[in-house]
């Protein structure tokens, strides 16, 4: 089982706001932010090789909030030492400009 450190997380978050015009650009599936955090949920789930049971399933149509609640479980079940995911993904989304 792989785990993440609060390093690479950051990390992580940072690599997709600093490219979000591109993230943006080439998959307009949503709202700005429901677009960086599915990008988020889907490199984290290729990161920690999430198997198909531990990977979130959503019904109906996904929201940020629902992306958000999703890395936040996934991240708390994988996290090498505790940190503040949240903290992250607020900056990754709120300073999106």
């Amino acid at each position: 089982m792989r785990y993440i450190t609060e390093e690479e997380f950051a990390r992580l978050c940072r690599g997709i706001h600093d490219d979000a015009e591109i993230i943006l650009r080439h998959n307009p599936i949503g709202t700005r932010e429901e677009t960086l955090l599915w990008m988020l949920l889907g490199c984290l789930i290729n990161y920690l090789s999430l198997t198909d049971i531990e990977t979130p399933c959503f019904t109906g149509t996904p929201t940020a909030a629902t992306y958000s609640d999703a890395i936040l479980f996934v991240v708390e079940k994988r996290q090498a030492e505790p940190f503040d995911a949240r903290r992250y993904l607020d900056e990754m989304t709120d300073n999106a400009d």
